[in-house]
C-alpha cells in the first residue's frame, strides 16, 4: 500500500448505513467487482456510473452503521474506492474494512464533491488540495499498513503461515 494517496472526493453525510452502501438484494455474492456495480445504487444512482478507481469517500459521523456484513466495504473496494475518511465509523464496519484491506481514516475535514484529497498514512495528515484545508489523524502503524498492503487479514495470515 502506498504511504500517500490522492483522489477525488465523493461526499456523504451522517449515518450512512450498510444498506445504503450495498442494498440487501445483492448480498448473494461476495465478489467485490459484482458488489461494486451496485454501490449506493438506491440512494445515489449516479455514483456507480461516475466513480473512478482511486477515488475516496469523505463522510461525517457513523459511516457504515447498520448490519455487520463485510459486503459493504467489499462493494466500496469493488468500485474503486481506495480510502474512506469520516469523522467516525461504526465499529464493526471499521473492523471489517481493515480485515479486508480497505483503509479508513478517522478525522473531520471539510470537503465538497469533487475536491482533490491527499492522505498521508505515515504522517497522519489529510489535505484538501482544492481548498488547502488539513486535518490530522493518528498515523497508521506499520503493521496495519502491511496488513492492508497484503490485501487484508486473511491474505496477510496466509503469507505469514507460508514463512
Amino acid at each position: 500500500m502506498e504511504e500517500k494517496i490522492t483522489g477525488k472526493a465523493w461526499v456523504f453525510g451522517v449515518n450512512i448505513d450498510t444498506d445504503q452502501i450495498i442494498p440487501a438484494e445483492y448480498l448473494v455474492t461476495g465478489d467485490p467487482k459484482e458488489l461494486g456495480k451496485h454501490a449506493f445504487e438506491k440512494v445515489r444512482p449516479e455514483f456507480v456510473k461516475k466513480v473512478k478507481d482511486g477515488e475516496l469517500i469523505v463522510a461525517k459521523d457513523n459511516f457504515g452503521c447498520g448490519s455487520s456484513r463485510e459486503h459493504a466495504p467489499l462493494a466500496l473496494m469493488g468500485c474503486g474506492i481506495k480510502c474512506v475518511i469520516a469523522k467516525s465509523f461504526a465499529r464493526i464496519f471499521y473492523r471489517n474494512s481493515i480485515n479486508i484491506g480497505l483503509p479508513l481514516i478517522e478525522c473531520d475535514i471539510p470537503a465538497k464533491e469533487g475536491d482533490t484529497m491527499e492522505v498521508d498514512y505515515k504522517k497522519g495528515k489529510v489535505t484538501n488540495k482544492t481548498t488547502g484545508a488539513t486535518a490530522a489523524f493518528k498515523p497508521l502503524p506499520d503493521f496495519l499498513l502491511k496488513l492492508m498492503q497484503e490485501g487484508g487479514l486473511v491474505e496477510y495470515t496466509k503469507k505469514q503461515l507460508k514463512k
